[in-house]
Order: C-alpha cells, then structure tokens, then sequence
C-alpha cells in the first residue's frame, strides 16, 4: 500500500463522519423545530379553547334566575338551539311536527356536548358515538341513560326554559 492511498483512504473516512455529524445535526434540529411546532399548537389549542366554546355556546344571562327566554319564531323546525342553562350547555329543539323538547347537550357518558345532526334529526355524542333521538332517548352507544329533560313553557310566543 502506498503512501497515497493511506492519505486516500483517510480522507474518505472523514467524508462519511462529516455526512453522519451533518444528519445527527439534521435529526436534532428537526427534533427542536418538532418540539417548537407541538408547544405552538398546544399554546394556539389553550388560548383558542375559550374562544370557539364562547361562539359555539353563549354565555347565559347571569341575572336569569334559571330562566331562559326564547321567542318561539327564531326556532326553526328541525333545528336545535344551543344555549348555556345554570353553567352548563343546554338544548332546545324545535321537531319537524313543531314539537319542542329541552335538554341538557352533555352527553351521560363522560359529560362531552352532544351535537345536533339535522339530516338524521338526532344528537350525536362526539366521543363515543353515542347516538340519541330528538327527545333525548339512548339509541346507540355506551350511554348509560338519556340526555336530562330541561322543562319549559311556552306562553304568548316565548318559550321560558327552567
């Protein structure tokens, strides 16, 4: 072996420990900018929280008294109607017939808020896929019971719910 090819050989070496210190490089940056990017999307989620839950389900009027009034016309049939009720988030529902039925929107299980599904004419529990009828009743899931019945009366056009 000569002279040369030592010098060679040696050389080569160096190139493939450059290449691998520039990927461990590359892989910890990586790793960081990982890390920044999931702190960014945690830190968006907590502030944003607040902000979706307030337009998704107004705050109630604190000097109710546990009443909530909503004029008859503004429910549509078929539709539900979000509202908070005593802290937590309620529902009314005016049904195709143009029946009405309150309830509270958390769902038994584990206490999510169900969503209304206006093609199906039913709530629908996001976590779990519990599904429940217009009138609150279990259809399928792991639900343990239905949805709490909210009584209301409707007099001269304004329904007062509690």
């Amino acid at each position: 072996m000569s002279v040369n090819a030592r010098v060679e050989i040696s050389h080569r070496g160096d190139v493939v420990a450059e290449e691998l210190m520039d990927e461990s490089r590359r892989k910890f940056i990586n790793t960081c900018l990982g890390g920044v990017a999931a702190l960014g999307a945690t830190a968006f989620a907590a502030v944003s929280y607040p902000v979706v839950r307030y337009y998704l389900i107004p705050p109630g009027d604190k000097n109710n008294k546990g009443k909530i009034n909503i004029p008859l016309d503004v429910l549509v049939a078929g539709e539900a109607r979000f509202f908070e009720f005593n802290g937590t988030a309620a529902v009314v529902v005016k049904k195709q017939d143009g029946s009405l039925a309150a309830l509270s929107a958390v769902c038994p299980h584990l206490g999510c808020i169900v969503q209304w599904e206006a093609d199906r004419q039913d709530f629908l529990c996001p976590c779990h896929a519990g599904y429940f009828t217009a009138d609150g009743a279990v259809i399928s899931g792991p639900p343990p019971r239905a949805l709490t019945k909210i009584p209301f009366t409707v007099i001269n056009g304004v329904v007062t719910i509690g």
